[in-house]
């Protein structure tokens, strides 16, 4: 049985500029981290891989972004991972969900089939939570997501809870399938130094737009991207301050009077 698990590599910090041409965050050179969510989906394909029992079934991570992104594989080998792929090439730059989706469904087309996909459920620096579905449409295959717990797994089929708006709903998808994985699902393992050193040459597949099954360049980044983004920018930090050295009564009427002022309480008729 074959697993992949599509992860990202996302800004550590929130201090990242802005292309004022493209829209797209400059990752370039900002410390990375990978994507929270994904830490969840890795962990659910180590418990998956064992209640299967097979000594056949292999995890393999796959990400899309630039060569730094292999920091993040490297991670994945740490927690468990047995393959990586990083999809890396200056013609996927400025690619929104869809081209996101695409690209990653013909990675996974060229390294595939795999029996089951995992993904985390959004990512911190989009936040959509658009690619696990868009993703699994394109490869044709069913899919579930905000899945909140695995209720049993085997060659043909997985069971799952997934959170629904009003209420939380028992599941049984056939395989091949994908999920997305709600945070929490199952506490993720620490990366382990013994797995760094066993895994320090493990060679990861690096693909390229002409390694892919379909090499249309309008299928890929900015130019296969139907959102545009109008107009980004980082919100404003304001440290202003003001100490009040009063007493609690006084310091009450202050605060009245400045939320008055500033209209947040308006005095009843």
């Amino acid at each position: 049985m074959k697993i992949a698990v599509c992860i990202k590599q996302v800004p550590g910090t929130s201090k990242v500029e802005v292309d004022p041409k493209t829209g797209v965050l400059k990752r370039d050179g900002v410390d990375s981290k990978m994507n929270p969510f994904d830490l969840y989906a890795l962990e659910a394909a180590m418990q998956l891989k064992d209640i299967c029992g097979d000594p056949e079934t292999t995890v393999t991570a796959i990400t899309m972004g630039p060569p730094q992104a292999e920091e993040i594989i490297r991670e994945a080998f740490m927690m468990g991972a047995d393959e990586g792929v990083i999809l890396s090439d200056r013609r996927f730059a400025g690619s929104d969900v869809l081209a996101t989706s695409w690209t990653l469904a013909q990675g996974l087309l060229k390294c595939g089939p795999f029996d089951l996909i995992i993904c985390g459920k959004q990512t911190t620096d989009g936040d959509t939570a658009q690619v696990g579905a868009e993703l699994a449409e394109f490869l044709n295959i069913p899919h579930v997501c905000n899945v909140l717990k695995i209720k049993s797994f085997n060659k043909e089929a997985l069971s799952c809870s997934t959170d629904l708006p009003q209420h939380v709903q028992d599941i049984k998808i056939a395989l091949p399938c994908l999920i997305a994985v709600e945070k929490g699902i199952f506490e993720p393992r620490l990366p382990s130094f013994k797995r760094k050193k066993l895994t320090s040459a493990r060679e990861i597949k690096r693909l390229g737009l002409d390694d892919l099954p379909d090499k249309t360049p309008t299928r890929y980044g900015l130019n296969g991207s139907p959102t545009q983004v109008a107009r980004i920018f980082p919100p404003e930090s304001r440290n202003e301050r003001e100490v009040w050295e009063f007493s609690g009564l006084e310091n009450a009427a202050k605060a009245f009077e400045l939320l008055k002022e500033r209209k947040f309480l308006q005095q009843g008729s």
